[in-house]
């Protein structure tokens, strides 16, 4: 879903001086969005994570191990920076 589709969903609560104090999101959405951001109950992974090919986490793995053997260790504020970028 992109960010328009998203967009054209929700509404906008304004006070008597115009300026935008809540929104209003449909459940069905609110749903959806809250799904992308917590957590599957059951395996404790993201929607995102859940669809990322098996292939893709195997290669990330052994990257990751090649690193550490090598010696080449990141700061954690590095690590974080990518996973916000």
């Amino acid at each position: 879903m992109t960010i328009g589709q998203i967009d054209s969903q929700i509404r906008y609560v304004t006070n008597a001086e115009g300026k935008t104090t809540d929104v209003l999101v449909p459940i069905e959405l609110w749903q959806q969005l809250i799904s992308y951001i917590n957590p599957d109950n059951v395996s404790g992974l993201a929607l995102i994570d859940e669809q990322e090919p098996k292939a893709q986490i195997l290669a990330d793995l052994q990257e990751s191990l090649r690193q550490a053997a090598a010696g080449q260790t990141f700061p954690v504020s590095e690590l974080w920076d990518d996973i916000t970028a």
